[in-house]
Parts: C-alpha cells; sequence; structure tokens
C-alpha cells in the first residue's frame, strides 16, 4: 500500500528536490518552488495541477481526486494515496508536478 513515506521517496529522488516543514507538515520543492505536500495525516498529497485540467481530472476519477474548499481558486489537486493504482502512478503524478515547478533547462534534461 502506498503511503506518505513512498510519496517522500519518489519526491527525494527528482533531480533538485529538497524537503522544508511548512504548516507543520512535508513540503517538496525544486528551484524555491513547490510541488507536492503531504498535508494532514498523510492519507493523501497535494501537486500542481492547471486549473484548466483541474476539473476534468476530478471528473474523470472524483474516488482519486479533489480539491478542499480552501484550495479552490489555487493550480493545485490533492489525491489519495488509497485510490492510486500503483507506485508507477504515484511517480508519473509526481513527476508532473515536479516539471510543472522546475527550471525549463532542468525539466528538458529529465528523461
Amino acid at each position: 500500500m502506498l503511503d506518505a513515506e513512498e510519496v517522500r521517496r519518489i519526491a527525494l529522488s527528482l533531480p533538485g528536490t529538497v524537503e522544508k516543514e511548512l504548516w507543520n507538515h512535508p513540503t517538496f520543492h525544486v528551484a524555491g518552488r513547490m510541488y507536492v505536500t503531504v498535508p494532514g495525516d498523510g492519507t493523501s498529497f497535494a501537486v500542481r495541477c492547471p486549473r484548466h485540467e483541474r476539473a476534468e481530472l476530478i471528473a474523470a476519477e472524483p474516488a482519486k481526486f479533489w480539491v478542499p474548499p480552501h484550495e479552490a481558486h489555487s493550480s493545485w489537486v490533492r489525491a489519495r494515496l488509497a485510490a492510486l493504482d500503483d507506485r508507477a502512478e504515484l511517480y508519473d503524478i509526481l513527476v508532473d508536478s515536479w516539471r510543472q515547478a522546475a527550471p525549463r533547462d532542468l525539466a528538458d534534461s529529465f528523461p
């Protein structure tokens, strides 16, 4: 089963990632830009997601993705760890968010 430690392991494996504690929970940054956080009890995580894609993502998989009311105007989405298919899906989600935050040259150099 996927957990917050697996989010941490994958995030820290991505180039340029540093971990910082903010709001009393772990956050992960590349080039000073946050791209993932593990809020609350560690059963979910939040990642960057362009707002124009977010509604479609949530509509397609509402058991997996959602946005809490206080984040409705942000470009973030949350994902339930227990609802993900496997580690590969978690990895893909985290890499996508990392690419949105990473400088272009760093993102382009990552396979």
